[in-house]
């Protein structure tokens, strides 16, 4: 069933597949995706509880982990929550303005988490190239604009997906053979010209994340010929294990992410299961490793979260 309005006519609903190829399985596919979302969900909510509690931890570069702490619940929480009702209870169908505010959540906080990811790059470029300043050059104030700004980037760079969407009819398909509401599947089902919706994707795509590539690889670009200057190994080494966390959390997030992104456009030999794969991996697995990998390499966060577990006052 069609509606009618603002010129274009949309379906009342969608029909999400979940996963093709393993409807058989889907019960207990859940178990993992199900597993990995309360490690992320816990995970994530125990991070910005240490943060919040232990004034010690008000620095730049906690107050950056808290930020994608955040993001990553609100990342997580835009798709598992109705994946887990498709694969157990059958829950295919996702009302159509639902839908659209999948979309905007999913592409506006993987634009966020992009952008926390560089500011955190920035932070630890000054805090191993000018020790001396990191708190003068990087004060609450700024560490706040710039999360602002992040934020704010965003959500305007999204946003337009959304309206332009909105504007246009749909084909009588209303089948998205993937988990989740995103916006070249979305774009599929348009019955017009998407030329200046893909054109503007790609734009995004390369502003957002090309931008924050190119600024967090010239980053590591001076922090390493900043460590290599150092006079002693463990000096070196120290640095390094300070940008390590950042380092695997990067991957994380961009290889999974390149790979859904360029095979959406152009992978049409990639085998449908593996991008689907793919694509649930690269909303899902950063948002569960993000705080393992700083619970378990960053000391601060390590042993006030055993503090608590064994009960202690700091």
């Amino acid at each position: 069933m069609l509606t009618s309005g603002n010129g274009s006519s949309h379906p009342v609903s969608f029909i999400l597949l979940g996963i093709p190829g393993l409807e058989s399985s889907h019960f207990w596919i859940a178990f993992p995706f199900c597993i990995m979302y309360i490690v992320a969900v816990a995970g994530n909510i125990i991070i910005l509880h240490v943060i919040r509690t232990d004034h010690t931890l008000h620095q730049p570069m906690y107050l950056f982990l808290a930020m994608l702490a955040l993001t990553d619940l609100v990342l997580s929480s835009s798709t598992q929550p109705k994946m887990l009702a498709i694969l157990w209870f059958h829950a295919h169908e996702i009302e159509y303005h639902a839908c659209l505010i999948q979309v905007f959540f999913i592409h506006a906080f993987s634009s966020v988490e992009s952008g926390v990811l560089m500011a955190m790059a920035l932070d630890r470029y000054v805090a191993i190239c000018f020790p001396l300043r990191h708190s003068s050059i990087l004060t609450t104030s700024v560490v706040i604009k710039l999360g602002s700004v992040v934020m704010v980037r965003g959500l305007l760079w999204v946003s337009p997906f959304c309206f332009m969407i909105s504007r246009m009819p749909f084909c009588p398909n209303k089948v998205i053979p993937q988990s989740y509401c995103e916006h070249m599947a979305v774009l599929k089902l348009v019955c017009a010209d998407t030329r200046v919706n893909r054109g503007y994707g790609l734009f995004v795509a390369f502003s957002v994340v090309g931008f924050d590539i190119i600024v967090i690889g010239i980053s590591y670009m001076m922090i390493l010929r900043a460590v290599l200057q150092l006079p002693s190994g463990e000096a070196r080494l120290k640095a390094f294990g300070t940008c390590a966390s950042h380092i695997c959390v990067i991957l994380a997030l961009y290889v999974p992410a390149l790979f859904t992104f360029l095979t959406h456009r152009f992978g049409h030999q990639v085998p449908h299961l593996v991008h689907i794969i793919f694509a649930n991996v690269y909303l899902l697995v950063p948002p569960m490793l993000n705080p393992i990998i700083y619970g378990v390499r960053t000391k601060q966060i390590r042993d006030r979260v055993v503090r608590g577990c064994c009960g202690k006052e700091p």
